[in-house]
């Protein structure tokens, strides 16, 4: 019995009509906004994309984290469209208005840190990074902010000088916000270890920065650029620790891990170590521009008044929208989804590993997962080129992947949490079917 697809590719890729509106863009778009699938999309719905040429894809992307609850999900599009007929912006600190607030009670109630927390919302992920940064300054009255190799926190200023990978992101736009430092991230599969990472960190205080002038550290609970890394619980446990020994700020970066995707609202849930500020954003809002910073009321009350804000922060569309987000979650279980289709990706996952030389680790949490690539199991040698291969073959075939690792030779699962058995079965296999094209 021959199964009901759900990809359909009817054209090559990408097709006449994406090509013809990609020739339209090249003439009137910015060179370094440069597009990593060649696809134009007409339209989508939960974990399935259509393009302008009529071709149906699996989408594993998610909008890069932000689409948990999936394309067009519906309680989302019905909150944004009854906001937007009412208003679409007075700016919250000028004329404010419920459903900020109301997503503010929300949330300070789910994100794991006892005692009184506080919101504030931002527009993006950088954003509530550097916000983050500035209410930790504000908090201890110190400068300096410490960072991980292969980190990723945006590209404003301040983000993009915590961020790790030079190219694309910081190569030639320096110099770069003062005051930040650097130490290894504790990485199970590459090394180093907990005890070592630590070590380095703690070092860090006698040999570049005294630990008295530290404001923050940050970090995220799960690399997502950097390669989809799991450090430890003891390496988390240590920052917690040093923090506390030092009265240092401890920003956990949310942005891509939060919102369900590793089987918790939050990943720092895995952990069981409460962090002092968390910054959100990406899949908040199911799409829409929405960001923000949880935290410690001592802390977030810290700047002056009026020392934190901007005019578009908090909109009340994605408020809304955001509200709906977390309706979506709660009413259909998609914590559990998360798990569910998590243990069923990895299992393929490691399937493959046992099969493929070139699949050198498989890790992740939840439905947070990637494969990393490399040349020789040994040496563990990056194949960067194998990652890209992967993914052409499988958009090809009908489905959207990304790569990952300061190296680029990871490939991860952003799928939104809605997707049907059938459609993951679908897509696992088309994958399957790329793996075997480039590297059998």
């Amino acid at each position: 019995m021959v199964k009901n697809r759900i990809i359909s590719v009817r054209t090559e890729i990408p097709g006449p009509r994406s090509r013809a509106i990609l020739g339209r863009k090249e003439r009137v778009v910015a060179n370094p906004l440069s597009v990593y699938l060649p696809i134009v999309v007409a339209e989508a719905r939960g974990a399935t994309l259509t393009d302008v040429d009529g071709n149906v894809f699996i989408d594993f992307t998610g909008g890069v984290g932000c689409l948990n609850v999936g394309h067009a999900a519906p309680r989302v599009v019905a909150a944004a469209q009854e906001q937007l007929a009412r208003f679409t912006h007075t700016d919250f600190t000028v004329l404010p208005y419920e459903s900020y607030i109301r997503l503010a009670e929300r949330l300070v109630a789910l994100v794991p840190i006892s005692g009184h927390v506080r919101a504030a919302f931002f527009n993006s992920g950088a954003e509530a990074v550097e916000n983050a940064v500035k209410i930790s300054r504000a908090y201890t009255g110190r400068p300096a902010v410490i960072a991980f190799d292969s980190a990723f926190h945006g590209r404003t200023l301040m983000a993009m000088s915590l961020t790790s990978k030079t190219h694309p992101y910081k190569a030639g736009f320096g110099p770069f916000a003062p005051e930040v430092y650097r130490v290894p991230f504790a990485n199970p599969y590459r090394g180093p270890d907990a005890k070592a990472a630590l070590a380095e960190l703690e070092s860090a205080f006698i040999t570049r920065i005294a630990a008295e002038h530290v404001a923050a550290v940050i970090f995220e609970p799960l690399q997502g650029e950097g390669g989809f890394v799991v450090p430890p619980a003891e390496f988390v446990h240590g920052l917690r620790r040093i923090c506390d020994e030092n009265g240092i700020v401890m920003v956990a970066d949310e942005v891509q891990t939060g919102f369900g995707r590793t089987g918790r609202l939050f990943a720092m849930e895995h952990f069981g170590v409460e962090p002092d500020l968390v910054t959100v954003a990406k899949s908040i809002a199911g799409g829409l521009p929405l960001s923000g910073v949880l935290g410690r009321a001592e802390i977030m009350n810290a700047p002056v008044d009026s020392g934190i804000g901007g005019t578009f922060v908090g909109n009340p569309v994605a408020c809304a929208a955001g509200l709906a987000v977390l309706d979506t979650i709660e009413e259909d279980g998609l914590l559990e989804r998360a798990e569910v289709v998590g243990a069923e990706i990895r299992g393929r996952m490691e399937r493959w590993r046992d099969r493929f030389e070139e699949i050198g680790d498989v890790r992740g949490l939840g439905a947070m997962l990637a494969l990393e690539l490399v040349a020789d199991r040994e040496t563990k040698e990056p194949a960067p080129a194998y990652a890209t291969a992967i993914a052409e073959a499988a958009a090809a075939r009908g489905l959207l992947l990304l790569k990952a690792g300061v190296l680029g030779n990871c490939i991860r699962v952003l799928v939104p949490l809605v997707i049907a058995d059938a459609e993951l079965e679908e897509a696992l296999d088309v994958w399957e079917e790329s793996l075997e094209a480039v590297l059998a």
